[in-house]
């Protein structure tokens, strides 16, 4: 097979394609968003016509993310075997089935099975879309063009959220989910035009990178890599935890404790997104331009920052709207940059092209398992506690000081050159 050297400028055939590769890619992720994020815009309403109370929804989500934890140590396995087209196009269909179901339901039981199901395709969106970007872009450029890409989850969350509330205010809680089902299905057809696995699938020279395995070597993970892919995963499982338990839960807390609609709950949650995607971006940039393509240190930076905001958010996040707004957006622009990096560019260069599907995978299953724990958590602490958000805003801060600690450990490790992440 011919390879572009590293030094040399791509043909032009590559950079269209990677144009194209990069477009399917952002939107096949961001469109997985339109059948996630209904349930916890509709998650009051839902729960308030059917019958269902903070535990039953938090045994809903909690299911969901059992089959989305699951499901990301099996796509990571099946996607190096099947290829990500096929592991995506498998998930979105599925997925899309999944919400049209929800449209349709009314027990507790129908929804905990159509929750497994959409957990299990859902889970195929990450490891299969990271594996695609990791064949096209070299390490050099993954912090920079994985902080863009990166934006796909809160654009396609942010969207999300405007579309569900919007269509809930206007129609109600089914239809939230039917239009998320035909915006992903839109999004399918325009995937299946513009998403290749490698340069390979169309004849294309491979492009060399000198810090990839080169062909004829292993595929898969060595020692040391798998035991970079257990910390950062365990650094995700905190991050992942707090991330879900503010989408999950912060529309929630909006209409139950400070007063709001269901549609205005769910466009003021949007803050936490949006503040993200700015994130994202700077830590993309920073980690190009001022780590030396070294993820940790970014990283740890943006955790500590982040459990400043953490502690303003324990201390007066529930005294009035305009503060927990406040914080939403500084944890969301502190947030999510380490949390795309990390599970995004650091998975691609601890697994290198062969083993990036893989990585992605396992880490993304660690961190989902985090998003389990606190949709079993927060609703019964809700309950328990009738409605006080104090213990919820506690167990918040305690997660973030853990997801801190563990990123050191990285950057300790990164120092001693135990990690290239």
């Amino acid at each position: 097979m011919r390879v572009v050297s590293a030094a040399a400028v791509l043909p032009p055939e590559i950079i269209r394609w990677r144009w194209r590769i990069f477009a399917a890619t952002w939107c096949c992720y961001a469109g997985y968003y339109f059948c996630r994020k209904p349930f916890y815009i509709v998650k009051s309403a839902l729960g308030n016509e059917l019958h269902f109370d903070a535990t039953a929804l938090g045994m809903i989500g909690s299911v969901y993310l059992v089959a989305y934890a699951l499901g990301q140590f099996a796509s990571g396995a099946l996607g190096n075997r099947l290829g990500p087209r096929l592991l995506l196009m498998l998930g979105m269909s599925v997925s899309i089935a999944a919400n049209v179901g929800f449209g349709l339901s009314n027990s507790l039981q129908s929804f905990l099975v159509l929750m497994a199901l959409n957990g299990l395709a859902q889970s195929t969106g990450w490891s299969g879309t990271v594996g695609t970007m990791a064949n096209w872009f070299r390490r050099s450029e993954r912090g920079t063009v994985m902080g863009f890409w990166a934006t796909n989850f809160q654009v396609g969350g942010v969207v999300a959220n405007t579309l569900a509330a919007w269509v809930l205010g206007t129609w109600g809680f089914r239809y939230s989910f039917f239009t998320g089902a035909l915006v992903l299905l839109a999004v399918q057809v325009f995937f299946v035009f513009n998403q290749r696995n490698k340069p390979g699938d169309l004849g294309l020279p491979a492009v060399d990178d000198p810090d990839e395995p080169k062909e004829g070597e292993e595929q898969g993970l060595s020692r040391k890599a798998w035991t970079n892919v257990l910390l950062v995963g365990a650094f995700y499982f905190f991050v992942k935890f707090i991330r879900y338990s503010l989408w999950s839960w912060a529309p929630f807390f909006l209409e139950r404790n400070f007063g709001l609609k269901g549609d205005d709950a769910g466009y003021l949650s949007t803050v936490f997104d949006l503040a993200g995607v700015a994130g994202v971006i700077v830590t993309g940039l920073l980690s190009d331009k001022f780590f030396k393509s070294r993820r940790a240190g970014v990283s740890l930076l943006m955790m500590l920052i982040m459990l400043a905001s953490c502690v303003l958010l324990f201390v007066g996040g529930g005294v009035s709207v305009t503060l927990f707004a406040v914080c939403l957006g500084l944890v969301g622009f502190t947030l999510y940059g380490p949390d795309a990096l990390m599970s995004g560019a650091g998975a691609m260069d601890i697994g290198s092209r062969r083993g990036a599907v893989l990585a992605a995978g396992v880490i993304n299953g660690m961190g989902s398992i985090g998003s389990v724990v606190q949709e079993l958590l927060i609703g019964r602490l809700y309950d328990t506690g009738k409605g006080n958000l104090g213990p919820i805003f506690l167990l918040l801060l305690a997660a973030s000081a853990a997801a801190a600690f563990t990123i050191g450990i990285v950057w300790v490790r990164n120092k001693r050159g135990d990690s290239d992440v």
